[in-house]
């Protein structure tokens, strides 16, 4: 016997009642308590030196690694970011729960999607809007990024900006990402590194990884600062 939300296809969006279901209560109630919970949260800045941290209104492409997703949510409302999200049913979930957070989502992903995403992304930037990616987002591995960003570099010149969020106090999840959940009153490192330049429109797949390598170096870079700054790495 088939499981609600599983099988059974419906005319609205392709879901089955039970996940439209979902999809009405889950954004809503994850909005909630994520304000509740990001209400009491504590922000502190660091950054590599010379690098000057994003602050509302930014404008570019921005990366950081998906376990970081909750507290990035919170603190980067207010810079009315694009987020391209993959056209999944848990994609559709992350998509709805942003938009209460003021978010804008593309839809698309490295395999279902990609080119329109990235099209649609290109479209963001032309018009001055900040866009944002999980760079080793949907399904991982943890800490490795995808080209997608850097494709997009190459189609607009724009560069990458590089963050990533610690709390000191948080729950990580037995996912792939080790998805990290802050606890209330937690303080929580924002960190930055050196934005990643984009390479010519016409580089070829070996100058594409390349950067992809820079990119991903730099996002590490980030979070063993944060780390270091919590006194979590030897």
């Amino acid at each position: 016997m088939a499981t609600i939300g599983s099988v059974i296809e419906n005319a609205d969006g392709g879901f089955s009642f039970g996940r439209r279901v979902a999809l009405w209560v889950v954004p809503k109630l994850t909005a909630l308590l994520l304000a509740i919970v990001g209400s009491t949260l504590r922000f502190e800045v660091i950054a590599e030196e010379g690098v000057t941290p994003a602050t509302p209104p930014a404008r570019g492409i921005f990366c950081f690694w998906h376990r970081c997703t909750l507290p990035a949510g919170w603190y980067f409302r207010k810079f009315r970011c694009s987020i391209l999200i993959s056209q999944s049913f848990d994609g559709e979930l992350i998509a709805r729960t942003l938009g209460l957070l003021g978010y804008n989502s593309v839809r698309g992903s490295s395999s279902r999607g990609g080119a329109a995403g990235l099209i649609a992304m290109r479209e963001e930037l032309a018009r001055g809007e900040p866009v944002v990616f999980t760079a080793d987002g949907p399904r991982g591995p943890i800490y490795q990024t995808k080209v997608g960003a850097v494709k997009l570099a190459a189609m607009t010149g724009v560069e990458m900006g590089c963050f990533y969020l610690l709390p000191a106090r948080a729950w990580a999840m037995r996912s792939w990402d080790r998805f990290l959940i802050p606890l209330p009153f937690s303080r929580v490192v924002v960190s930055w590194s050196r934005a990643v330049t984009a390479p010519a429109v016409d580089a070829d797949a070996a100058t594409l990884e390349a950067k992809r390598v820079e990119l991903n170096d730099s996002l590490e870079r980030a979070r063993a600062r944060a780390e270091e700054h919590l006194g979590l790495r030897n």
